[in-house]
């Protein structure tokens, strides 16, 4: 039974899907004026692992996470490059997909634009001016945040508290609106800058509406789960239920899942570009391996902090290769397993403990710190099975399985054995003839020219192994 902690109930409740045995959900994507910093990069890990545990768990997941193709960022990126908005997004949605690969995400079921979606804007804001909830000033259009009468709800505020910090705020479009609390749907086109005929004036559309369009509109009123950072619970979701269920008059998303920041520095200071203190994750996948960056990310539970530095990046990458090396010597063992010995059942027993831990560890909103654990554990097991003098095929493979699908829930795929390049395998096997032939400087000069490319080699009773250095 998976258990999620709801933003909105502030509390943890046992999942139940819309539609048994599927699952939709909606997450947040970038807006694309720039490369995905590692901030945001933590969201979409920390997601794509939701997903793949879904999945694991026997879930059909429809999984859409969109892409802010029109913004004043992007407007403002795309005059100083001397370019259109237009193909400033494509620019760095092409650059999203290329980091998101190299991080193992899994490609979503849709990416929607904005600019693919404007007729429905407009439509959508139209409905709520029908109803009452928007309204027109000077070419804009506002919502009326005080006729929603749970506004709030999401991020535990009252409509008194809000209205305390918005009337503080002061200018021209304070002005004119009829509640200092109100937030714009549209805005009126300014000369120079990309806009849209609609019914009230050329303009293009605010950033809340966006989300609540194109997440109806592909998964129905309401969906399943809505996610994105800690940073969007507010005002951004709370904005776009309030928009949702003015319209819709349903519930919109039944579950509200918010990922942890990343911080950096002594200060534990949130990393973002607006404060100037970000490394992109395109800039990061050209220095570091992208399954530590993955398995860094996919390990932390996703409600945490992480505490980006140097040295947790190398503490990933040694935790990393354990793993590895515990699958490479359980690998080079099942070849020399044999096919008929018995299987001992204390030996699945402990497997099954395993994997309900693992289950259970999972299920507890998706706690990934602890299901990780219990992946050291099966590794440590691993290490200790393969050195016995006889091992069941049966047993090695059934761990072994256990192994790869555990891992693949936190996106780390490991390559298969033998997937050295035909001369490493002749050095190989030349030191291995020249250690028979009591050729030792030669055996040692080949494990030297190994270790140059970064290939440890390993003499244990079963014969050389070897491994990645990390």
């Amino acid at each position: 039974m998976i258990k999620i902690y709801n933003t909105l109930t502030r509390k943890k409740e046992e999942f139940k899907p819309i539609t048994p045995g599927q699952v939709k959900i909606y997450v947040c994507g970038p807006t694309v004026y720039n490369y995905i910093h590692i901030g945001n990069a933590r969201s979409f890990i920390a997601f794509d692992t939701i997903r793949r545990y879904f999945e694991y768990r026997g879930y059909a997941v429809d999984f859409v996470t969109n892409f802010t193709d029109v913004d004043d960022k992007i407007i403002r990126a795309a005059k100083e490059a001397a370019i259109t908005p237009e193909a400033l997004a494509d620019r760095f949605i092409e650059a999203y997909f290329e980091d998101t690969k190299a991080l193992n995400i899994e490609p979503a079921t849709l990416n929607p634009r904005v600019m693919d979606h404007i007729p429905d804007i407009i439509e959508f804001i139209q409905d709520l001016i029908d109803k009452g909830f928007a309204y027109e000033a000077s070419g804009d259009v506002y919502y009326r945040t005080r006729k929603f009468p749970d506004y709030g709800k999401l991020s535990d505020q009252s409509i008194d508290e809000l209205e305390v910090g918005a009337s503080q705020r002061t200018g021209t479009e304070q002005a004119i609106k009829e509640d200092p609390l109100d937030f714009a749907l549209w805005k009126s086109a300014k000369e120079g800058e990309i806009s849209w005929e609609a019914p009230w004036g050329a303009g293009r559309p605010g950033w809340h509406i966006e989300c609540s369009v194109m997440a109806t509109k592909h998964l129905g009123e309401t969906i399943d789960i809505h996610g994105g950072g800690q940073d969007l619970e507010f005002p951004h979701h709370e904005n776009e239920i309030a928009q949702s269920e003015a319209k819709t008059g349903k519930t919109f998303a039944n579950y509200w899942m918010h990922n942890g920041y990343v911080t950096i520095g002594d200060d534990n200071e949130k990393m973002s570009k607006s404060l100037g203190n970000f490394i992109t994750a395109h800039e990061l996948i050209q220095q570091v391996d992208p399954q530590v960056i993955r398995f860094l990310m996919a390990t932390t539970q996703y409600r945490r902090p992480i505490r980006y530095s140097e040295t947790v990046l190398q503490e990933a990458a040694v935790n990393l290769q354990r793993l590895h090396t515990a699958k490479e010597n359980a690998t080079f063992r099942l070849a020399q397993a044999s096919s008929t010995l018995a299987t001992d059942e204390a030996d699945l027993a402990t497997l099954l403990v395993l994997e309900e831990r693992f289950v259970a560890e999972m299920d507890d909103d998706f706690n990934c710190a602890n299901g990780i654990t219990v992946v050291y554990e099966l590794a440590k097991w691993l290490n200790t099975y393969s050195e016995r003098e006889a091992v069941s095929e049966a047993v090695l493979t059934s761990a072994l399985e256990k192994f790869a699908a555990w891992l693949q829930v936190f996106g780390i795929v490991f390559a298969a054995a033998g997937y050295l390049d035909e001369e490493v395998d002749q050095l190989i096997a030349e030191r291995n003839q020249a250690r028979k032939d009591k050729n030792f400087a030669r055996s040692d000069e080949i494990r030297d020219l190994l270790k140059e490319q970064g290939i440890i080699l390993e003499d244990t009773p079963q014969g050389t192994r070897w491994r990645r250095e990390a």
